[in-house]
């Protein structure tokens, strides 16, 4: 009945926050099992949580990023550094993505940020409209893939996962999906005949690459440094953070000091310097200290209408967080979870059909879900499945997350389709099959992550 009610109020048009805890206050106020005041005390328990504290920070720190001027010098590395090959201006789209996904944690950052520029450039340079916004609607996909990443932060509260072991998960996976998003652009540059973008300049190239290797080896250094001479870390970072401020205004890079924000977040969690909340906080001085003191492209009136906006989504995010909490909790105090778990249990036990059924679910559950009401709702269900058929939770987070990004591209709850339709200034429809060629890279990665966990956890093996 619990669902009945949640799918009526869902038809009807109901926001989908408010459709799950109305359907739970109505379920308990018809069944009389429990007292109305329940579903407040469940919310407000459902966000009564530290690690939920990183959101409002990774959100903040995303949008100071996104109004510093930093997706303009993403942009201009990346055309440096692929902007010559054929196609030049998709692979742009994917390597810029790729690295603004280290700062916003979101698609719909990523697709409403550096899309509006890249979709543009794209007309500009000849390419069709239609290609312009495929490309871009996949690369967005990488933002909550790539560390940091919001939808990890949710997942690891409700599974009770390392969030700090889901953002090095990240990473592999989201070069693999980077590469068959590239090889993708090079296949129709080859079918309709395009060239390059930019004219191939070595000294640009070797800038951009030099960005890169500053980017690698910056970390590694501090690692041989504590490792092997025994420096103290805390002096060696102190030491190593003005030798590249000093490298950044002595050279005029693009894109070094935004793109070390993962690097930063993900090397201090792995050394117990700082937790995921706190690295959170941490993303945020970076980004305030680069916006305000270095490129000095934001002003105290920006930051208030940046902090004003931080509120309203995260307000939007955890507002969507306790109504799933509520409804979670409905649906495994009705034995809605133990009744699917044993049905699934009972129709197989082997782990692979599992996961070809729950991608299958996911799919279908992320196309007319927001992910985190989507997550929040899914891992009491599929969760308890996973640790009776000893499939990873870390590596299940990677794949449930995959698969509600790939949900938003595709109608009817799409966010990254009416957001790049409305950039584009195209159709729904024509949005939607613009997009369709591009899951062939998303599904064949998806296919690829689910049934090579090694690829998965490799990384998180190496530090936890």
């Amino acid at each position: 009945m619990l669902k009945i009610i949640f799918l009526f109020l869902m038809s009807g048009g109901i926001p989908v926050a408010i459709a799950m805890a109305g359907a739970s206050l109505i379920y308990i106020l018809f069944t009389q099992s429990s007292p109305p005041f329940v579903v407040i005390h469940r919310m407000v328990s459902g966000i009564d949580s530290f690690p939920l504290l990183a959101v409002p920070f990774f959100i903040l720190a995303g949008n100071l990023m996104n109004n510093a001027g930093i997706t303009n010098r993403i942009y201009n590395y990346a055309l440096a550094l692929v902007g010559w090959l054929k196609g030049g201006l998709g692979h742009v789209n994917v390597v810029g993505s790729v690295v603004f996904a280290g700062m916003s944690g979101t698609a719909i950052a990523d697709a409403a940020g550096l899309g509006t520029i890249e979709i543009k450039a794209m007309k500009d340079h000849g390419y069709s409209t239609e290609f312009a916004v495929g490309v871009t609607a996949a690369s967005a996909t990488l933002g909550p893939i790539i560390p940091p990443s919001l939808p990890f932060v949710i997942y690891g509260m409700m599974a009770n996962v390392s969030v700090g072991a889901l953002f090095l998960a990240g990473i592999l996976p989201g070069i693999l999906m980077a590469l068959l998003m590239m090889l993708t652009v090079a296949y129709f540059a080859h079918k309709n005949g395009w060239g390059a973008d930019v004219k191939f300049e070595w000294p640009k190239v070797i800038k951009a690459l030099a960005e890169t290797a500053v980017v690698v080896g910056w970390p590694l250094a501090i690692w041989w440094l504590v490792a092997t001479m025994g420096t103290p870390p805390q002096l060696t970072v102190l030491v190593a953070l003005i030798v590249l401020f000093a490298a950044d205004k002595f050279f005029n890079f693009q894109a070094v000091l935004p793109i070390m924000t993962p690097v930063i977040l993900i090397g201090g969690m792995t050394t117990g310097v700082f937790t995921p909340t706190e690295g959170a906080i941490a993303a945020c001085v970076w980004a305030i200290a680069l916006g305000f003191f270095w490129y000095r492209t934001l002003n105290f009136k920006m930051f208030v209408k940046i902090c004003l906006d931080t509120v309203e989504t995260t307000a939007t995010v955890l507002f969507i967080v306790a109504a799933a909490s509520i409804f979670g909790w409905m649906l495994t105090a009705t034995g809605v979870t133990t009744a699917i778990s044993a049905w699934v249990l009972g129709f197989t036990q082997e782990p692979w059909v599992f996961l070809l059924l729950a991608n299958a679910l996911m799919l279908f559950v992320g196309c007319f879900l927001e992910p985190t009401a989507a997550i929040t709702i899914l891992v009491p269900i599929l969760v308890p499945i996973c640790q009776q058929l000893g499939i990873d939770l870390v590596h299940f987070g990677l794949i449930m997350v995959l698969n509600l990004m790939i949900g938003l591209l595709h109608p009817p709850m799409g966010m990254v389709l009416f957001v790049l339709a409305r950039v584009a200034k195209l159709s729904v429809e024509r949005t939607t099959m613009a997009i369709l060629p591009w899951l062939f890279p998303l599904l064949g990665s998806l296919a690829v992550i689910t049934y090579m966990p090694s690829l998965v956890l490799w990384l998180p093996k190496q530090f936890y």
